[in-house]
């Protein structure tokens, strides 16, 4: 059974029937649903704020965090409350599973189709991807996980030519708790070989 909306988004709007996140792109008066908004992500990094509902957090926080991330040693996106956690992993179809590869283009939508705005006046973001979408477009799912954090130990990073501007939650901090998410998605030739290997195993055992 998935969560219910939390009493801290109770006051957020819906679309869909889903709760828009506090940092989420609104574009012509739609939910990007996927997109940050840079100066809300921002403001939610200095002001530690929940990415969901944009309440201050409390006691503990979770960050999403792939093994991309865990190697740079910080998580790109603002932290959640641990009520706004898991209303976001049930209902975010790369954190629930129900999106196996990421996106092929970057997600500028005039209205929830996703075509790309056409209005010359509108003050849109970019419209060139980032490297993080670069690098991961098209791609298997990675592997997600949610770590707990305390407030206490809230740390942000910092752009390297931009001291002011910050793009992560450090991670190189006590944690208190790490909770799975959804596996990797394996590529194509890897979940072959795989299922090769499970039925060679199978008939081993007949």
């Amino acid at each position: 059974m998935s969560p219910g909306i939390p009493v801290r988004c109770l006051a957020r709007p819906l679309a869909g029937g889903l709760v828009v996140p506090y940092v989420s792109l609104i574009h012509n008066g739609h939910a990007v649903f996927g997109s940050l908004d840079a100066d809300r992500a921002r403001r939610a990094f200095l002001q530690r704020l929940c990415q969901i509902c944009s309440q201050p957090l409390e006691e503990r926080f979770f960050v999403i965090v792939r093994p991309a991330d865990q190697q740079r040693g910080h998580s790109p996106e603002p932290a959640l409350h641990p009520e706004c956690q898991p209303y976001t992993a049930a209902h975010c179809p790369m954190l629930n599973g129900a999106a196996t590869h990421y996106r092929s283009r970057p997600v500028l939508a005039s209205h929830p189709a996703g075509r790309p705005c056409t209005d010359p006046a509108c003050a849109c973001p970019e419209l060139a991807p980032d490297q993080g979408h670069t690098a991961r477009s098209g791609r298997p799912a990675d592997r997600y996980e949610a770590w707990m954090i305390a407030v206490r130990d809230y740390r942000l990073v910092s752009h390297e030519d931009q001291p002011g501007l910050p793009i992560g939650i450090s991670l190189n901090v006590p944690v208190l708790r790490k909770r799975t998410l959804r596996e990797a998605v394996l590529p194509a030739e890897a979940a072959a070989l795989l299922a090769l290997l499970h039925t060679v195993l199978e008939l081993e055992q007949d």
